[in-house]
């Protein structure tokens, strides 16, 4: 190679190593130029993630969403098979329907049972009127043999007369005490076939939950990830069948050293410049700053290094202007945090926000 050729190589060779070394510079001012009262350290945008999970084990009979579609609050995703929890249902229903035929059965018997008890409480009366009659007439005939005026025969007919309707009265107040008995086992009918009605209806709203909760929907407004079962396949309950994430909660995750992770606090104010759009500047709060460091040297003895510690911090972007800018909501997208560790520091002109119109 000629020598003129070899030095341009070298010149060239030597620029480019000067460039990158001012690239790595510049960036390093960059990072640690920020006014006072300000920093920041890089992250990436994520989502409280959602499991949509079958209850019930069955059958997936359809899915209604795909994997990035944007779904509303109540939105239907998945419906599973709910044949079988059908026919139960009208199985419950006539069993509903034969435990209130059981109950009107019992009350009528209730009433036939007391009408037999007014009916023999009626005979009772009747034959204490006939013993009282035949204690009498013997009492009569009692005198009347003493004196003479009357025979033994007929002392002894009232005799057994009289014993006859003691007999009687018996018998009857007997019959008066089986009707009670009747009453208070068609009352304990009574008793039992409500209790059936009311196992049944909640069988039958057991069984209604169980079909509502076949119809899996979405209970925030969010995005689907991943559909992890498809239609036809068999779920154990609590499997998952969808992933979602919830686009009202976006927050970003990234990590302070000692100093000022301790001077931060909740509530402090937050920007978020994205790499994929760096022309905007979104504002967030910080919503959670660790009190553990998350890396730690393994022997903690002299300031130096305790200053190495990083904590986590969460910088939340405030759900209503998530929800005007719901289609451009991205998870996974990188970018760079600047937070207040000072809350009387100002934002620079190029940190002050910038949303899309």
């Amino acid at each position: 190679m000629p020598n003129a050729a070899r030095t341009w190589s070298i010149r060239i060779v030597v620029v480019a190593a000067l460039a990158a070394a001012g690239y790595l510079v510049w960036q390093s001012i960059g990072s640690n130029g920020l006014p006072p009262g300000l920093a920041s350290s890089n992250g990436r945008i994520e989502a409280v993630s959602i499991d949509i999970s079958s209850k019930v084990a069955g059958r997936i009979e359809t899915v209604l969403v795909d994997e990035g579609d944007q779904v509303s609050a109540s939105q239907l995703l998945v419906q599973m098979d709910t044949a079988t929890l059908r026919a139960q249902h009208r199985e419950a229903q006539a069993e509903l329907k034969r435990a209130r035929i059981a109950i009107d059965t019992a009350t009528q018997l209730v009433k036939q049972r007391t009408s037999e008890k007014t009916a023999a409480e009626a005979v009772v009366a009747q034959r204490e009127a006939e013993r009282n009659a035949a204690s009498k007439r013997l009492d009569r005939t009692k005198r009347l043999t003493e004196r003479g005026t009357t025979s033994i025969q007929e002392l002894d007919d009232d005799q057994a007369a009289f014993e006859g309707a003691r007999a009687a009265l018996a018998a009857a107040k007997a019959q008066v005490a089986a009707s009670e008995a009747a009453i208070s086992q068609a009352k304990s009918q009574i008793v039992a076939a409500e209790a059936a009605v009311e196992a049944i209806d909640a069988q039958i709203e057991r069984i209604d939950t169980e079909i509502a909760d076949s119809a899996l929907r979405s209970p925030r407004v969010g995005r689907v990830q991943y559909r992890v079962a498809q239609p036809g396949e068999v779920v154990s309950a609590g499997a998952t069948v969808l992933n979602m994430v919830d686009l009202t909660d976006v927050y970003m995750n990234f990590f302070l050293p000692t100093a000022d992770a301790g001077r931060l606090h909740v509530g402090s104010e937050a920007r978020l410049v994205f790499d994929a759009a760096p022309q905007y500047v979104v504002p967030a709060t910080i919503s959670y700053v660790a009190d553990v460091a998350q890396f730690t040297p393994k022997t903690v003895e002299t300031e130096d290094e305790r200053l190495k510690l990083m904590f986590r911090v969460k910088a939340r972007i405030a759900p209503e202007l998530l929800r005007q800018y719901l289609d451009l909501v991205k998870t996974g997208v990188p970018g760079v945090v600047y937070v207040k560790v000072d809350p009387d520091a100002a934002w620079p002109d190029e940190l002050q926000v910038k949303l899309p119109e």
